[in-house]
């Protein structure tokens, strides 16, 4: 009989989890389901800090909107004259456009790995909070100079404990991907200076079997090709580690950039 019951459980949360939907990048639903600590530098805080200083800002891969909004919320009343955010994945594009034309940002459809849609030397500010990838030739080509690049990247290795449960042990440059070394030099050929650059490894807990599967159906790069079908089994097997032991724990990574482009020389 206990048997069946965890069995039922099981079925229920793994339903639930599967039924959540995932376009924006709001994570309210993980409430009392999972937690994860947050870098102590406060981006989105910052990020209104720097809207407020700049006449024309772009949010690149902005998600949703929500971490934008924010952002120019707190800027509120000094923010830019010129805002403008892109986003890959049409349903984000709708939600993005619905959410930040109240802040008189318009949001373009563009794929993360094509050319920004934007003139050379366009915005004097430039934001991204966790891109898949930056695109630091393009990020340099549409700043002006003198303009700055502040952004949150996910870092190497970022909640592989729960990766390597579902794919086993992964290659070193697998886990090295995103290292914000790399990135830095990356930045520094494509001619940006790198004026400030923090890391964090950050706790997270995954507290029910639910939160283990919306959060691979959101967070798509993580598994890649993820479905509930394949990885039945894994899925049970972390269900009932869950349920013996308690939450499940695994480190995020992430690291915060600032970036400027060198003034243009008298």
């Amino acid at each position: 009989m206990a048997e069946q019951q965890t069995h039922r459980a099981f079925e229920d949360l793994v339903a639930e989890g599967a039924a959540v939907p995932t376009e924006g990048w709001d994570f309210s639903w993980f409430e009392g389901r999972a937690t994860e600590a947050r870098p102590s530098w406060g981006y989105a805080h910052a990020a209104g800090g720097r809207l407020a200083r700049a006449s024309a800002a772009l949010d690149i891969q902005t998600g949703g909107g929500e971490v934008f909004d924010f952002a120019l919320g707190t800027a509120a009343p000094d923010r830019p004259r010129l805002l403008a955010a892109t986003e890959g994945w049409p349903p984000n594009v709708t939600k993005a456009s619905a959410l930040l034309s109240a802040r008189g940002a318009v949001v373009v459809a563009s794929p993360e790995d094509a050319p920004l849609p934007f003139a050379d030397e366009t915005f004097d500010l430039v934001l991204s909070r966790h891109p898949v990838r930056a695109h630091w030739a393009e990020i340099a080509r549409v700043l002006r100079p003198g303009g700055t690049y502040f952004a949150q990247h996910v870092g190497p290795a970022s909640v592989f404990e729960l990766v390597e449960f579902f794919l086993g042990p992964q290659p070193a440059a697998v886990r090295g991907g995103r290292h914000p070394d790399g990135e830095r030099a990356a930045a520094e050929a494509a001619g940006l200076e790198v004026v400030g650059l923090r890391a964090e490894r950050l706790r997270t807990e995954f507290h029910d079997i639910a939160a283990v599967v919306h959060f691979l159906r959101k967070v798509v790069w993580m598994v890649p090709g993820f479905t509930v079908e394949e990885y039945e089994p894994r899925l049970r097997s972390l269900h009932r580690r869950i349920e013996a032991e308690g939450p499940f724990v695994a480190h995020s990574s992430r690291h915060l950039f600032d970036a400027r482009k060198p003034a243009r020389r008298p």
